[in-house]
């Protein structure tokens, strides 16, 4: 089993031997679980905009940034919230790059986090739930709520062509969020939904839900689901029972992964999942790629945009207590300000302790809204030959 629970290479990596000097910023990730395939390039998009602040000497008077990596396991709410006490309590997290999935979140947020003060801020976390959860001011999140995906995904679907669909999602709070939030966005603009029915993860055999999935009836199904686990069991399943032939993805689902499992299979299936488009995200890309890894891979960007907003913040604060830096979040995220994109973080550093203002940007335009989260945009893909391609943005 795959282990990030030290801050062993990537701290050291980072900024070398700590110091007193230095501050450990938590990353929070499914480095195991269903959505494993993506954590890596989340966590080189967080680690690349610490190393960029180390790089710069500015934060608070030279101060250095050592991230301590703990696996949420993305599915098991208690592995997560016993990860996140010991990032917080052994490690002396200041702050936190996660959670990953919506339910170890929600757990680690209401169990840990709250009662010891600490920002978290999610790349990745969707569930509407998120939106009205009391957080005491210290969460947030880079990527958009389900509540918005629904309503694009709807949109995206009833301009296929497609007007019934039946939808299975993996049994959670994402799941569950995701294909209500669809259901109603569908319907109200007058799609037939057949069914929609959870099917849980870590199953050898899908073929009982698939059945009734396909007894149902629909022109394609929605897969609200992890790639790396229970969701493409089910479209295995039903690709090999001839149950249905295309699929819309959503986020959980789009990565190279569902490529890598399904090839030319999936010919003319679609989906969507949260990614800008314009400079900054071109940056990014440029920038992973001169990393050493891809940056296109789902929500990284906005792992990376999760780190600068810490760092921002608390250089904002001139303070790395989050019970003050908490207040700056929104503030280095928004107007006014001089905007911000990927690889101008010195540049940000330099305007903040001059006591000038910042609007961050980032890689996956951040615009953060009341209660702390983005709105949002999507990025539609297609599969097409065996290969994921982008068909725009909305």
């Amino acid at each position: 089993m795959k282990k990030f629970l030290l801050a062993t290479a990537a701290g050291a990596l980072l900024a070398g031997a700590a110091s007193a000097e230095d501050i450990k910023l938590g990353i929070s990730l499914g480095f195991t679980g269903p959505l494993e395939s993506m954590a890596p390039a989340m966590a080189k998009g967080a680690e690349m905009a610490m190393q960029e602040v180390n790089d710069s000497g500015l934060l608070m008077d030279g101060t250095t940034v050592v991230a301590v990596q703990g696996d949420s396991t993305c599915a098991d709410a208690a592995a997560a919230t016993a990860t996140v006490e010991r990032l917080i309590t052994a490690e002396g997290v200041k702050g936190i790059v996660g959670g990953m999935c919506s339910g170890e979140t929600i757990a680690s947020l209401e169990n840990v986090a709250k009662a010891n003060g600490i920002v978290m801020i999610s790349p990745s976390a969707t569930s509407p739930a998120l939106t009205t959860i009391e957080d005491n001011g210290l969460f947030f999140r880079t990527s958009p709520s389900d509540a918005r995906q629904g309503e694009v995904m709807a949109d995206i679907v009833l301009e296929k062509g497609i007007n019934s669909v039946a939808v299975t999602y993996t049994n959670n709070d994402y799941g569950k969020g995701l294909a209500d939030s669809f259901q109603a966005a569908f319907e109200e603009k007058g799609g037939n939904v057949t069914v929609n029915s959870a099917h849980d993860d870590g199953k050898a055999d899908y073929s009982a839900e698939v059945a009734a999935l396909a007894a149902a009836g629909g022109d394609a199904l929605v897969v609200a689901g992890y790639v790396d686990q229970g969701g493409s069991g089910v479209v295995r399943a039903a690709l090999d029972t001839g149950a249905f032939e295309t699929f819309v993805f959503p986020d959980g689902m789009v990565g190279n992964a569902v490529v890598e499992n399904f090839g030319d299979e999936i010919e003319g299936s679609f989906g969507q999942n949260p990614a800008a488009e314009g400079e900054g995200r071109e940056t990014y890309l440029k920038m992973a790629e001169e990393a050493g890894f891809d940056g296109s891979g789902a929500f990284s960007a906005e792992a990376y945009d999760a780190a600068a907003l810490i760092l921002l913040a608390m250089a904002a604060a001139d303070s790395s207590d989050p019970a003050v830096y908490k207040d700056k979040v929104m503030d280095v995220a928004n107007e006014p300000g001089e905007k911000i994109m990927p690889g101008q973080l010195a540049k940000a550093l330099e305007i903040i302790n001059g006591g000038g203002d910042v609007d961050y940007v980032g890689a996956a335009a951040v615009e953060l809204v009341e209660p702390g989260e983005t709105a949002g945009t999507f990025r539609e893909v297609s599969f097409e030959g065996g290969e994921m391609k982008v068909i725009g943005y909305r």
